[in-house]
């Protein structure tokens, strides 16, 4: 669209700038842009919640555009959980509708006097009072907003824990059937910066250099979108929940557990499905529609309608808690949409809360209101309510695990799960090897998205990826090379910003560059497109290193380098012999910075 939108809270100001056009062939958008702003524009000693740390919502060139999976947008800030570089990624409908204002991305800086949102339109911004939402859920404050700002209105929403500065909250687009900007804790940031909500409502064209090309493509993988993702369509982003348990990528009793056999089943994807769906629902450009809606009748919670839990909702505030109890584990996906509430980082934290009370570690001024067994539906409700008010034993498990690791010592640490200071995704490194190296050299700390190697590690192929196919999990063995290929496919994937289940439809390497080619008039090669992507990955990471960050912290939680789990894998991850290589591959030094010689051979100024 070939703008970027400022907005200082503080001072009521608002403008508009050009992106430049060698930046965007450099860094593209969604989180390259965003990344290169925040690395030119922040200082290295900026504290995450100052009035000054910006906020960015960024979009890219495919976003909106008339192909599959394209209705994205990234987040993008010093995280407020972990310190260091933070991005998050949501589908829904915002990203498209935010495009069509005009604006490739919004910088947000400053404070609020007051609670208020921003309203972005095709011809105006306003920043306005939103002292009626304040407190309210973000499913009623969505609703509100639709009734001033208009029914085509989308709206990024905090809800209750985002504006109590809770560091593991998010930010809800769409409402009750929404989606999250989950990780990092951005919805902290908003809080600290007095702004409920994010609305847009655009209606502009977004031009495209050849559409007749970019129809073509879109056809041409018409057939294999429908079909080959087609469980994931049947039940959802937890289809395969049950294989996960079987060969050990799966976190059960605080990451602790091993087979899990019965519970896994009552809490699989198509139980879900044969039990309580309704409909599904879909992000914008989307065939697979892996959204669920989920109507529970009976029992306790009678009559609630929500979207369905994912696959790291059900695995995390479910296994990890070790309850089987599946429409407890809705009821909690519930309360976490509606307060604001990451669920991975949740679920972690209560699962967390769990050993540490069975290891006697929690004063019993914590526990008045519950005492956080195994398994206890009634604690993890408890405890999320406790955590979004920041009351109780919330108040420490709000701040994430590494956090309350060190505020309730003993020998809480050696079972804090936790990358850099961010929780993982139900991936367990233990299980599949490329995961390992995936956690540990993630620029936002434990992220099974940033290299996506899980389901094609002893699982599905991408043809025109360029390197083998790992036919081993528990072997170092060509590691290295596959996650750095992944890691920079996947940071092309959010800077474009395109949705990676689109990979398996058919929307992999040389399909994305034909697309990229049919929506900018660039004539990109293959080479290009990875280039871009190295570069980017190799930005982030240049943001940390100028934070301290190095080998030192590539590194995965204890339990995971030195405890053999058993129920689907007994082995442990090579992590340093894998690491060595990577670094060499990457053109790394020895301490995992990038070598001067690489800085230069990018193009990173």
């Amino acid at each position: 669209m070939g703008k970027i939108l400022r907005i200082d809270l503080t001072g009521k100001e608002v403008r508009e700038e050009n992106l430049d056009e060698d930046m965007a062939r450099l860094y593209i958008g969604g989180s390259g842009l965003g990344a290169k702003i925040l690395f030119d524009e922040t200082e290295a000693d900026l504290d995450p919640l100052d009035p000054a740390s910006p906020l960015i919502f960024a979009v890219g060139p495919v976003t909106g555009v008339k192909t599959f999976n394209s209705d994205r947008f990234e987040a993008i800030a010093k995280s407020p959980l972990t310190g260091i570089y933070g991005e998050a990624n949501v589908g829904g409908y915002w990203g498209s509708t935010f495009k069509k204002c005009g604006y490739d991305a919004v910088v947000i800086t400053g404070s609020a006097s007051e609670p208020s949102y921003i309203a972005i339109a095709d011809d105006s911004v306003e920043i306005k009072n939103a002292g009626h939402l304040w407190g309210k859920d973000t499913f009623e404050s969505t609703e509100l907003l639709k009734q001033v700002e208009g029914t085509k209105a989308k709206a990024a929403v905090i809800g209750p824990a985002g504006e109590n500065q809770v560091l593991i909250a998010n930010i809800i687009t769409d409402g009750r059937h929404g989606r999250s900007l989950g990780r990092c804790g951005f919805g902290a940031l908003m809080g600290s910066k007095n702004l409920k909500a994010v609305v847009a409502n655009g209606s502009k064209t977004i031009d495209i250099a050849n559409p007749d090309k970019l129809k073509e493509i879109t056809k041409k993988l018409g057939p294999t979108m429908k079909e080959n993702p087609r469980p994931m369509r049947e039940a959802g982003t937890a289809n395969g929940l049950d294989f996960c348990e079987d060969v050990g990528n799966f976190p059960v009793r605080n990451w602790s557990g091993g087979a899990w056999k019965e519970g896994a089943k009552k809490i699989t994807g198509y139980t879900m499905t044969e039990k309580r769906l309704t409909k599904t629902y879909h992000c914008g450009q989307c065939v697979i529609s892996c959204g669920r809606v989920i109507e529970v009748k009976g029992g306790p919670y009678d009559g609630l309608d929500s979207a369905g839990p994912e696959y790291e909702t059900l695995s995390l505030l479910g296994a990890n808690c070790l309850s089987d109890d599946l429409d407890g584990i809705i009821k909690s996906n519930e309360l976490c949409n509606r307060y604001g509430l990451d669920t991975i980082s949740t679920g972690n934290a209560i699962g967390f809360a769990m050993e540490a009370y069975e290891n006697g570690l929690i004063d019993e001024s914590y526990l008045d209101e519950v005492r956080p067994e195994w398994g206890s539906v009634e604690a993890i409700h408890k405890l999320i309510e406790q955590i979004s008010d920041k009351s109780g034993l919330g108040s420490i498990l709000g701040g994430g695990v590494k956090r309350a690791a060190e505020e309730l010592g003993g020998n809480a640490e050696e079972f804090a799960i936790h990358v850099k200071g961010l929780e993982p995704a139900a991936h367990d490194p233990r299980a599949k090897f490329t995961v390992a190296l995936g956690y540990a050299t993630s620029n936002r700390g434990a992220c099974h998205l940033q290299a996506f190697t899980h389901d094609f590690e002893e699982g599905g192929e991408i043809e025109d990826l360029g390197t083998p196919r790992l036919t081993d999990r528990f072997t170092p063995e060509g590691k290295a090379e596959n996650v750095i290929v992944m890691q920079h496919l996947m940071s092309m994937f959010d800077s474009l910003v395109a949705c990676k289940f689109g990979l398996f439809g058919g929307l992999t390497i040389n399909p994305l560059v034909d697309v990229i080619n049919s929506v900018t008039g660039w004539d990109w090669t293959r080479d290009d497109f990875f280039k871009a992507g190295e570069r980017i990955f190799n930005l982030k990471r240049l943001y940390n290193t100028r934070l301290g960050i190095s080998r030192k912290d590539d590194t995965l939680p204890p339990r995971m380098l030195t405890q053999r789990k058993g129920g689907g894998t007994s082995e442990l991850p090579p992590l340093n012999i894998m690491l060595e290589e990577y670094y060499k591959l990457r053109g790394w030094n020895e301490f995992g910075i990038p070598r001067d010689e690489k800085i230069q051979e990018l193009g990173i100024v």
